[in-house]
């Protein structure tokens, strides 16, 4: 337990832990959300591991609608799935479906990120296997997430491994498309090594000297989803140069990413309590720009004059 408290204080000061409630590590997932139908998409040692699926007005099963599944962020140790609940709430009522997922973190199940990243992939997977009777269009599904969710989102892009023994592999577990909140695209030993005392510690715990392995800007290559990240410029947890770096790669292999930068903003900033709202409101504002350029939402009608 002193191990656990300990970690978690790092996590928190770190920045990896999301504001807007740090829950403890071992308090369970609530097993339903408002407004949303869960789904189990896996069950594993045990566990049963949900989707809940806020679906758009008058959304039929017969529809071929665009979707979002998002990854709580929490360090690979904690996190609440309600994290993305306002920006899958606002995505529905512009049209699409968006899911919010659980996934194995060490403080509830003594994972390593390798199996948090099995479980993205499986989120993925469940979806497109199953879009024809949840109607969602299973050639148009993003991926989203802040921070190890955004790491995780991303993995399942990168890698071609990590997938769950004992799925169907002809359901490609890649998102179609990715809106990145502060992800980690580095998780080097290297990485860990800019980071500061309490960023070593928890990279380094978690990874031990597999990093690299997990490492997304390690493993480029052609034909990634167009992505857009959303940054902090003063994020010490995941530096704002690293993501700066990661994307240029991307774009020399001839894939489309964007990173927007904010000013003043460090790990976290998107949440909605800070700074009352205002980079919620416009990391949100850039992720539906985004996805209606893609064509996963539908261009915002003018007001009339």
């Amino acid at each position: 337990m002193k191990h656990l408290r300990l970690a978690c204080c790092a996590l928190i000061v770190w920045g990896w832990l999301p504001a807007f409630g740090q829950e403890a590590g071992t308090q369970p997932q609530p097993l339903t959300l408002d407004g949303a139908v869960t789904r189990i998409y896996k069950s594993i040692n045990g566990s049963d591991l949900r989707l809940h699926i806020f679906d758009p007005p008058n959304h039929q099963a017969t529809d071929k609608t665009p979707a979002i599944v998002f990854f709580f962020g929490g360090g690979w140790s904690f996190g609440s799935v309600g994290q993305f609940v306002p920006q899958s709430k606002h995505l529905t009522q512009r049209g699409m479906v968006a899911v919010v997922a659980d996934y194995r973190v060490f403080g509830r199940y003594q994972t390593s990120p390798f199996e948090a990243m099995a479980d993205a992939k499986s989120a993925i997977r469940w979806l497109r296997a199953h879009a024809a009777e949840l109607g969602i269009d299973p050639a148009r599904i993003a991926a989203g997430g802040g921070s190890a969710g955004g790491h995780i989102a991303l993995s399942a892009a990168v890698f071609d491994e990590f997938d769950e023994s004992g799925e169907d592999r002809r359901v490609t577990s890649r998102p179609d498309a990715l809106v990145l909140f502060n992800p980690a695209v580095d998780t080097s030993l290297e990485a860990a090594a800019r980071g500061d005392g309490n960023a070593r510690q928890v990279m380094t715990s978690r990874f031990g000297n597999r990093g690299r392995d997990a490492s997304p800007i390690h493993h480029l290559r052609p034909g990634l989803p167009p992505m857009l990240i959303l940054h902090g410029k003063l994020d010490t947890t995941v530096p704002y140069a690293d993501v700066e770096r990661f994307c240029a790669e991307v774009r020399t292999r001839g894939d489309r990413c964007r990173v927007v930068g904010y000013d003043g903003a460090a790990h976290g900033f998107f949440n909605p309590p800070n700074a009352d709202g205002k980079w919620y409101r416009e990391t949100l504002a850039e992720a539906d720009r985004f996805l209606t350029e893609l064509g996963y939402l539908r261009a915002p009608q003018s007001s009339s004059r």
